[in-house]
């Protein structure tokens, strides 16, 4: 494959925050790009101007930079082809819709919303497809004329329809699906390039970028089969050579078997949020890659720069990826405890801010101890607002123990191991995990009683919980002075009873 010729691009709009799907998309794109060290091309489609969002751009940008994204043209870095938003190119579209109408490939229609859908129910109530039926049919064309003059005099706006071209085979080798071929009579009539205001649809934009730009290779979702055969037209109309087009697999959930929908907000599907919860980028970025392609053998954890070398277009599936979560957590679990320390504590420290758990500023005193806190929990966490959850028994005052811990308290060497161990930590100069273990080995020898009989009793009493991690950090977490209350708040309980 020539190296020099390969131009891709993510084309995202601005009408929201980044979707897990889009994210692929762009990774799949960059990764082609990088491995045969051509050219990857970020590019705004924002002419649906109603469905932008302020800030949507930004918000793409930074997320696709969180996930370790970088581009060699685009808005903000600008490049040989620009403009890069769609919105800044309207003079490069005006003279090749003009060319088309000049041509008769393009033509006025006026027909109204209300029209239109009048039509569509007729159709459906026909048992027929809906489709554009051509306003014109049977016109001469001084009565063409005399019909869109007509309308221009009631003041109606047109939209500019391209021609479709009548029983025509469009088909090209898709670089995923394989051999893909459309009839012309089946796509719906003759369909909208330039909408009432004036601006272009995608179908007719995402054309005249594409040629304009040198896009060599389309890779995009399978949503996008549909309107492959209109931007072949298109392609057509002008006497271009269409890129390469490889789309692929939907994405489907894990619980349902179903397309990953938006509206379903059971199963979190943008990177914006993913973010929040104190995820690793990498992991997002490695678990993505898995969405829809497979690296040889049986290994699933690797790094951008591993990706890059071995990407192969060829081992992109057809069948649908499966987004499941269990194993992003897990993905994201192996990067937490393989990850940079200070980087791991940093996202977790916000976690405990944003919840509330840690002032805003926190002094070195209170980093230093959040630090431990951290380290505690590490191994166990899959993302980082787990934290909050995970220690929570260190910022909020325990409930009484009940249920099966307060069974584990009922026997007559419960009391005598507590009694014991909250005098000896009384006593302690130095009150940390090493010195904790050791007074807990002290109260085994003094009292005789060991294995679960010893420890179980002190962990319910300290921290209120029947499991969790090594109860001697736990402990000098949570401090000499709590957990000497939570002690003898539990003794009184189980003396009570």
């Amino acid at each position: 494959m020539a190296n020099d010729q390969i131009r891709v691009r993510y084309a995202p709009s601005p009408t929201g925050h980044l979707h897990i799907g889009n994210a692929r998309t762009a990774i799949f794109n960059y990764l082609f790009a990088r491995h045969y060290k051509g050219k990857f091309i970020i590019r705004i489609e924002d002419t649906d101007t109603k469905r932008n969002v302020q800030d949507g751009e930004v918000s793409q940008l930074n997320n696709l930079k969180w996930l370790g994204l970088d581009w060699d043209e685009g808005p903000d870095v600008g490049g040989d082809y620009g403009p890069y938003r769609q919105s800044e190119r309207k003079d490069t579209y005006d003279p090749l819709i003009q060319q088309l109408l000049d041509e008769g490939k393009a033509y006025y229609s006026y027909k109204t919303e209300e029209e239109l859908e009048a039509e569509r129910e007729e159709q459906r109530a026909r048992g027929v497809m809906p489709h554009y039926e051509y306003e014109y049919a049977g016109m001469t064309v001084e009565e063409r004329q005399a019909a869109m003059d007509a309308a221009e005099a009631k003041g109606l706006k047109p939209v500019i329809r391209f021609k479709v071209p009548k029983h025509k085979t469009y088909e090209w080798d898709d670089i995923v699906k394989g051999h893909v071929s459309f009839d012309s009579d089946t796509i719906g009539g003759d369909f909208v390039i330039v909408k009432r205001d004036g601006m272009p649809t995608y179908n007719f934009a995402v054309v005249a970028d594409d040629h304009n730009m040198q896009i060599s290779h389309i890779f995009r979702g399978d949503d996008h089969v549909a309107n492959t055969p209109k931007q072949l037209m298109i392609y057509e109309a002008f006497g271009w050579e269409p890129p390469k087009f490889g789309h692929m697999s939907l994405i489907i959930s894990a619980d349902t078997g179903k397309k990953l929908s938006k509206r379903d907000e059971t199963v979190l599907q943008f990177i914006e949020q993913y973010r929040n919860l104190g995820y690793l980028p990498d992991a997002m970025f490695n678990f993505i890659v898995l969405l829809g392609w497979s690296p040889v053998g049986e290994d699933e954890i690797y790094s951008e720069k591993q990706f890059i070398k071995m990407y192969d277009e060829k081992r992109l599936s057809k069948s649908p990826a499966t987004f499941d979560n269990k194993k992003l957590e897990w993905i994201n679990n192996r990067y937490v405890k393989d990850g940079d320390e200070d980087v791991i504590v940093d996202l977790a420290l916000q976690q405990l801010i944003k919840a509330g758990n840690l002032p805003e500023n926190p002094d070195a005193k209170t980093i230093e101890w959040a630090r431990k806190l951290i380290d505690v929990y590490r191994r166990q966490m899959s993302y980082m607002a787990q934290i909050n959850e995970m220690a929570a028994v260190f910022f909020t005052e325990p409930e009484q123990v009940a249920g099966d811990a307060l069974a584990e308290l009922q026997n007559d060497t419960a009391p005598v191991v507590l009694q014991t161990f909250a005098q000896k930590i009384q006593e302690l100069p130095i009150f940390d995990k090493v010195a904790i273990l050791r007074t807990i080995k002290e109260v085994q020898k003094e009292t005789g009683i060991k294995g679960r009989k010893l420890w179980m009793p002190i962990r319910i009493a300290v921290t209120h919980e029947m499991e969790g991690p090594e109860l001697p950090e736990s402990i000098e977490l949570i401090g000499r002075e709590t957990a000497l209350q939570h002690v003898h708040q539990t003794l009184e309980q189980i003396q009570a009873n």
